[in-house]
C-alpha cells in the first residue's frame, strides 16, 4: 500500500511559480512510475506529468515547456516545478503512482488527495 500527500498548492498571479511536492510512504517508492493529474471544475481529470522509475519524464502538450516534473527516490518525493503559470492552469493537482509505466490514463493504484491551484489574471 502506497499513501501519497500533496503540499505546495496555493492562489499565484499569472505568470508566476508554484512547485508541488508529494511525499509517497512505502519501502518500494523507486520502483514506482509517479506523475500528476487535474481537474478543473466541470471538466474531466487531465494527466500533466508523469516520471518513470528511471527517470523519463512526459508531459501533456499544454504544460510542456513550463511544468517540470522531478523525483527524488532517497526522499520518497516526486516534485512538479510550474513556471509561467496561466489562469487555465487552475485545479486540484492530484499525485498519483503505479507500479508498471507512465500512462496518460487515469489507471494509477494510488492517489493522494489533491491540492489546490489557483491562477488569478
Amino acid at each position: 500500500q502506497v499513501q501519497l500527500v500533496e503540499s505546495g498548492g496555493g492562489l499565484v498571479q499569472a505568470g508566476g511559480s508554484l512547485r508541488l511536492s508529494c511525499a509517497a510512504s512505502g519501502q518500494t517508492f523507486s520502483s514506482y512510475a509517479m506523475g500528476w493529474f487535474r481537474q478543473a471544475p466541470g471538466k474531466e481529470r487531465e494527466f500533466v506529468a508523469g516520471i518513470s522509475w528511471s527517470g523519463s519524464t512526459y508531459y501533456a502538450d499544454s504544460v510542456k515547456g513550463r511544468f517540470t516534473i522531478s523525483r527524488d527516490n532517497a526522499k520518497n518525493t516526486v516534485y512538479l516545478q510550474m513556471n509561467s503559470l496561466k489562469p487555465e492552469d487552475t485545479a486540484a493537482y492530484y499525485c498519483v503512482a503505479r507500479t508498471l509505466t507512465v500512462v496518460v490514463g487515469p489507471v494509477y493504484d494510488y492517489w493522494g488527495q489533491g491540492t489546490q491551484v489557483t491562477v488569478s489574471s
